[in-house]
């Protein structure tokens, strides 16, 4: 019982710090209008989960840069060609899952590896301690990028003036690109690629409705993620249903509430 209780304190521990990190990149992706971005480096993720299953490897560490490497396309790709953003990552998208049911094809026999990534487990992430120790490593590297938030977000508003000031833009959409990606790919095993977009859109998006700031909007976004993941894994655990999922479901009832507050003209903080 005590070696059970562990193992749920451990995978709510990591389900909260992946939802901290998500949510805060997640008030960019929102803001920035790149909401697809998630979807395409959740993808990105399967071909590299794909191809570490076939060289016989640790997935995680297959897909990490892999992803990275996708996400690094995506802007190159970007700044290199008169593409709109989505028909780039759309491209990857597509590339990305085309490799991966190749990858997957060539592997002689069944691992629940694939099933594990696609929809999310809750006994993978919380067997061992090393998935916490990552989710604790991402949390930290996310911490470390707050000074950044006032440089991002000054780009993310007005991106000619934040050049003309002498920010470099483009390096630092790169750098926000791979985290990102990182997070994307440390978050698979948890909630599922098929559900990975959501986990970075929903908890930005619910706190964009009620938010007279983009500072409050982060902050809310965090709060949001953190908080919706707990309650959906309780959910998860109670019913015995998906992890990803419910967690997801959670968020989009958080979605809903704070939709009708936007209805009612909530806006927080209050404007004097």
């Amino acid at each position: 019982m005590d070696n059970m209780v562990l193992i749920f304190i451990r995978i709510v521990a990591c389900g909260m710090l992946i939802g901290f990190s998500a949510s805060y990149y997640g008030a960019f992706v929102v803001q920035r209008g790149m909401s697809f971005l998630g979807n395409g480096l959740a993808h990105a993720a399967f071909g590299g989960v794909a191809l570490g299953i076939l060289l016989g490897s640790e997935p995680l560490w297959v897909a990490l840069p892999f992803t990275v490497l996708a996400a690094i396309g995506i802007n190159w790709l970007k700044e290199h060609t008169r593409l709109a953003a989505d028909s780039v990552i759309g491209l990857f998208f597509a590339l990305s899952m085309a490799m991966g049911i190749i990858f997957l094809s060539r592997v002689q026999t069944y691992s629940q590896d694939a099933m594990t990534y696609l929809f999310g487990s809750l006994l993978s992430v919380g067997m061992t301690n090393m998935e916490l120790y990552i989710c604790l490593a991402l949390t930290a590297i996310t911490i470390c990028t707050f000074p950044l938030w006032p440089r991002w977000a000054y780009s993310t508003f007005d991106r000619e003036s934040a050049r003309i000031d002498g920010q470099h833009v483009r390096r630092e959409d790169y750098l926000l690109s791979i985290l990102i990606a990182v997070t994307v790919v440390v978050a698979a095993k948890l909630v599922g690629i098929v559900l990975l977009s959501a986990f970075l859109v929903i908890p930005a998006a619910a706190a964009r409705l009620i938010s007279a700031s983009f500072a409050m909007m982060t902050t809310l976004s965090v709060v949001i993620g953190v908080f919706s993941v707990a309650i959906g894994f309780a959910l998860s655990y109670q019913a015995d249903m998906p992890t990803g999922a419910c967690v997801v479901m959670t968020q989009i009832l958080v979605f809903a509430l704070m939709f009708a507050m936007n209805k009612r003209g909530v806006r927080w903080p209050r404007e004097m």
